[in-house]
């Protein structure tokens, strides 16, 4: 299977008083088409940077980003992102605020097959009849279906998923877990999801990226989760080597994402109009 996602030297700096601040630097991955891959660290290691600079949302310092043979250049129908609060628009309904990504999308379509499409993706999140309420109607888990059925909706290449699940208390969380894993099945969409819990990763990803400390976050390790699917929770929790991989990843959130290189890295080059040169990979230690 092809390499989909490419991210290659990723850096995302921001200006300040004392000059530059260095937020990631090196991050270097690739993601296979069909592969859900979950991005793990620390508050404000830049999780979210580099899921943003992916959505086109945040302008990339250097290095580059390449989706399906194409280098990305902004924000596109190309990839469907739900955030952590889905940000609806309160005076319109479920309905009506997953039409308006239709309806941008898919404007040649008639207004029934747009329709269609909108019902579609509400219904197989639970919302078939809460349509047409608005999200002052609807509970916080509620709200959250709507913004992963507007994502679904817009037939992306790839889902971007910023912690969707972090403002939810813990058995809604574990039921719209569920809700995003039966979606995602029926096509099995490229997707990055980023979250700061251990057992949501290990139950939603094919692979765990872990991110060490800001400035400077780059990929510190990769796990491989073995678990076949579709996936029973109870079962993985019972599974033998489930522990084992938890504790994998507690360890390098407790001790290794904290590790610097073993040597200071060089400047970061400045931007010119073809990006950022490439820079050696520096060792961390282990």
């Amino acid at each position: 299977m092809s390499d989909f996602l490419i991210i290659t030297d990723l850096i995302k700096t921001y200006p300040t008083a004392k000059g530059p601040a260095v937020i990631v630097r090196d991050f270097n991955l690739s993601v296979k088409k069909g592969e859900f891959v979950t991005l793990i660290g620390h508050s404000g290691c830049g999780k979210s940077t580099v899921l943003s600079m992916i959505a086109g949302l945040n302008s990339i310092t250097g290095g580059g980003i390449v989706l399906g043979g194409r280098e990305l250049s902004g924000p596109g129908p190309d990839r469907g992102v739900v955030f952590q609060s889905p940000s609806l628009l309160p005076w319109m309904s479920a309905f009506d605020n997953v039409m308006l990504g239709v309806n941008q999308v898919f404007f040649t379509a008639s207004r029934e097959e747009r329709e269609q499409i909108a019902e579609y993706y509400l219904t197989l999140v639970g919302l078939g009849e809460s349509l047409r309420k608005k999200p002052s109607e609807l509970s916080a888990g509620m709200r959250q279906r709507v913004g992963i059925a507007r994502a679904f909706a817009l037939s992306p290449k790839m889902l971007l998923l910023d912690e969707p699940f972090g403002m939810l208390d813990s058995l809604t969380r574990f039921e719209l877990q569920q809700a995003l894993l039966d979606l995602w099945r029926r096509d099995q969409k490229t997707a990055l999801m980023v979250t700061h819990d251990v057992d949501e990763a290990l139950f939603l990803s094919d692979r765990i990226v872990m991110m060490t400390d800001g400035p400077e976050a780059r990929v510190g390790d990769i796990l491989t989760v073995p678990f076949e699917r579709p996936r029973n929770r109870k079962e993985i929790m019972e599974h033998p080597d489930y522990y084992k991989l938890r504790a994998h990843l507690i360890e390098f959130l407790e001790v290794h994402a904290h590790k610097k290189p073993e040597k200071p890295l060089p400047p970061v080059p400045r931007t010119g109009s073809k990006g950022v040169e490439r820079e050696e990979a520096v060792t961390v230690s282990q």
